[in-house]
């Protein structure tokens, strides 16, 4: 007995010393959000309040001292992204995840990002505002570095600590740029398409910008060799361990049209999803300066902010800054290309991948006049024929960093458009509204023109220079609109109007969001904080519930089984709303998806199927197609016997619908609700371990939204009928100038990017069930729901 008394005793202690252990181990590696610290390069104590939700409110005697500070807070609670960050675009990911990131790493150390960065860097002002702060902020960076916990997944995955130098801020900016350019995936599959099947079965894309019918107005006066190369693109995007730029919605509401006489902004940036999220938020205030702002990992300055005098935010302009040429190889020497001058060579770029679990891979990337090769880049590409891609960032002179400064640090409406016209790439449309009354938008990016008659949809002649741009236009000719009649400005990816009878090319998304953004904001003149934060999270599609209509009346008179009957009258009463306890959406799109597979995949095949409903076309195709009777693509060419009729592949697409569902969630259509099949978990790298999922990632919630509603939750098509969100909303900000200490905000998992930390998710709660948190400005509000943090010089 006194032995068992014991061991029992002996097992007790070692349970208790475990337990303390993991205790202290964890409150070890938790951000320090109060005390004193000593900051190296400090001019003067610096003080940060860290509210209820983790955003630090900087109080510092300079700009130059916000920024060290911002620094040393930033990488605290998001080292590891910053980490992540500066490692994509220089095709270092390899070095920490090993082989499984080659693929990624040749590709992005092909691209010449890094190239552009130092030769941008090289033409810096050492003296300007911009570079002396970010200087700072990265010294403020470098000295947690030094000093700080070593993140876990440094110590996981045996990362070595290195110092953040200014390329590192340039290669992020590139990486960010490349998310945009949505053209790297659509143009190779269109040529495909064209060259394989003929131009007839392109006539249903509307790629002239016919589907677009809702555009933004502008105030300004009217005057198998290539579809490998999308499905490559598309899969190392959707592998990133850092998520890509999407989509957004942004509209700014003058007096004219609120109850308060004063202008509203909203914007949400939609953004493929991950943990830590996207958005890093801080507040500085300096004697001369305050900026209340959402920063990139391992950027200085913020890309979506607003202060006491005006707010600004982004959307994706989906404007086509990416072109692929066809080079022409001298028959004699490969090293050697066409060009319309004669035969010029290649210029060489020799590049080392350090691999973690194998030796080092050793890069050759030929590059053209236009570009890096592609055959190079991606193995994916069988093709002998050179493929060069032209991108506008790497060719543009890059000013991002001026860019970005100018913006957070304008002091009027004019001084704010020059800081948005230093940007070439990417495109944005940068949105503006101000204390004064003024709203705006405008269009970034190095807009040019090609020659009459050659569509930059398709991969272009290398050679005779005939398909090179032909002409870039002055920024004046960018889309922009200022202080309109209609009482405001907005943005969600759509198509702007012509300028000077142009209508510039792109991959804009379809009018869904636009429509229905427009349809709300026209319809009432008295909106407030309130009634734009319920907008933000609208999940009705008016243009989803009229293909309803059109789908139904295919089956509206066949004889149906009883179940089919059910599942029809459910779907001829749906008013295009995705709630969570809605059964149409399940049904709706189960149908979609089998439509698109029915009519599209026997021509084009199962694998550019698959790149095919990765792009915008498809989601521009869908509406449009149906009212088309004679479109080439309802015919099934594997019955041969047969001519497929568009009624034919819909009703055949019901029934099968039905079929699957039942498969899938049983019986009883109250099981087929959207939140059983709509989910969204927000992963950490990290968190693809089974073991260390629970520990990163965040999730999994039942969602409302869908793809295309302003409640932008978007998901890819797939054969099982799960949902798993991949993006949306990366945050949602409404900032009201009759209530500027009182705007509003959301995160959709949390502040901090250490798992340790109680602002790891404390925000993924209320973003999921619609509700918002204050943006303080107010400094007695923020001292009394704060813990205090005191940088003392060192």
């Amino acid at each position: 007995m006194k032995n068992l008394k014991r061991i029992l005793f002996v097992f007790g202690g070692v349970l208790l010393l475990l337990i303390f252990g993991v205790l202290g181990f964890i409150f070890y590696m938790k951000p320090k959000y109060e005390g004193e610290l000593r900051l190296k390069n400090l001019e003067k104590e610096t003080t940060v309040y860290f509210d209820e939700f983790g955003i630090p409110h900087i109080y510092a005697s300079s700009q130059k001292d916000a920024m060290l500070t911002l620094g040393y807070v930033h990488a605290q609670d998001r080292l590891w992204q910053m980490e992540l960050m500066r490692r994509i675009a220089s095709g270092r990911l390899s070095e920490i995840f090993g082989r499984v990131a080659l693929d990624n790493d040749r590709f992005f150390v092909g691209l010449g990002i890094e190239e552009a960065s130092a030769k941008a860097i090289a033409k810096l002002d050492k003296n300007s505002p911009s570079y002396v702060q970010t200087m700072a902020y990265l010294k403020g960076i470098n000295q947690y570095l030094e000093e700080g916990v070593t993140p876990i997944e440094f110590q996981i995955l045996g990362i070595k600590k290195q110092q953040f130098t200014l390329k590192d801020v340039y290669n992020i900016y590139g990486y960010m740029a490349f998310s945009f350019a949505i053209a790297q995936k659509t143009d190779p599959l269109l040529s495909d398409i064209k060259n394989k099947l003929g131009a007839a079965y392109l006539k249903d894309f509307g790629l002239q910008g016919e589907f677009n019918t809702t555009q933004i107005k502008s105030t300004k006066n009217q005057s198998e060799e290539y579809a490998a190369v999308s499905k490559s693109i598309a899969a190392l995007l959707e592998k990133m361990p850092v998520a890509a730029f999407v989509g957004s919605n942004s509209w700014v509401v003058a007096g004219t049209k609120t109850k308060s006489g004063k202008v509203i902004f909203a914007n949400d940036p939609h953004i493929g999803f991950s943990q830590p999220g996207t958005w890093y938020e801080a507040h500085l205030i300096t004697p001369d300066y305050e900026m209340y702002g959402c920063y990139l990992a391992g950027t200085p300055f913020p890309l979506l902010a607003h202060n006491r005098e005006y707010s600004y935010g982004l959307t994706m302009f989906e404007n086509d800054d990416v072109d692929f040429y066809e080079e022409t190889n001298n028959v004699n020497d490969e090293n050697e290309y066409q060009t319309p001058n004669g035969f010029e060579n290649y210029t060489t770029r020799i590049k080392t991948i350090k691999v973690k679990d194998t030796s080092d891979v050793i890069l050759k990337v030929k590059v053209s006049r236009h570009g890096p090769l592609m055959n190079d880049l991606l193995l994916d590409v069988k093709s002998k024929k050179p493929l060069a891609m032209s991108w506008i960032y790497t060719q543009e002179p890059i000013l991002l960093l001026d860019a970005v400064y100018g913006l957070s640090h304008a002091k009027s409406k004019d001084d704010f458009k020059k800081a948005v016209e230093l940007v070439a790439a990417p495109g944005l449309n940068v949105m503006y509204g101000d204390a004064k009354g003024n709203v705006a938008w405008w269009a970034t990016g190095k807009l040019y023109k090609h020659n009459k008659g050659f569509n930059t949809n398709f991969i272009l002649d290398g050679a005779s220079g005939t398909d090179d741009i032909m002409e870039y236009l002055d920024f004046d000719k960018n889309p922009s609109a200022e202080n309109p009649k209609s009482g405001y400005v907005y943005s969600a990816n759509n198509q702007p109007a012509a300028i000077d009878g142009y209508l510039y090319p792109g991959y804009y998304l379809p009018e869904d969001r636009a429509k229905r953004i427009v349809g709300l904001l026209d319809e009432k003149s008295n909106w407030d904080k309130k009634s734009v934060s319920t907008m933000m999270f609208d999940n009705t599609s008016s243009v989803a519930s009229k293909v309803v209509k059109k789908l139904v009346k295919f089956v509206a008179d066949e004889k149906l089984t009883p179940k089919e009957s059910e599942v029809l009258s459910i779907m001829k009463s749906w008013k295009g709303t995705n709630n969570l306890e809605d059964v149409a959406p399940t049904i709706y799109n189960k149908w979609i998806y089998l439509y698109l597979k029915n009519t599209f995949e026997d021509e084009l095949g199962k694998d550019h199927f698959e790149s095919f409903l990765g792009t915008h076309l498809m989601k521009q195709v869908i509406a449009k197609q149906l009212d088309n009777e004679q479109s080439i693509w309802w015919d099934d060419v594997r019955t041969v016997d047969l001519k497929e009729t568009e009624n034919d592949i819909i009703s055949k697409s019901f029934h099968q619908a039905v079929v699957d569902l039942e498969k899938q969630l049983g019986t009883k259509t109250n099981d087929w609700q959207w939140k059983n099949v709509h989910t969204v978990e927000y992963g950490h790298p990290l968190g693809t371990v089974k073991a260390l999922r629970s520990i990163f990632n965040v999730g999994p919630f039942g969602t409302a939204g869908s793809n295309e509603v302003i409640d932008n939750q978007f998901f890819s098509f797939s054969e099982d009928g799960n949902y798993k969100v991949t993006g949306g909303p990366s945050t949602r900000r409404v900032v009201d100038f009759s209530d500027i200490e009182n705007s509003w905000s959301i995160l959709p998992t949390g502040q901090s990017g250490n798992p340790f930390s109680k602002h790891y998710k404390d925000q993924a709660l209320l973003y999921n069930s619609g509700k918002y948190r204050k943006m303080k400005l107010n400094k007695n509000e923020i001292v009394k729901s704060s813990t205090k943090l005191v940088f003392k010089t060192k």
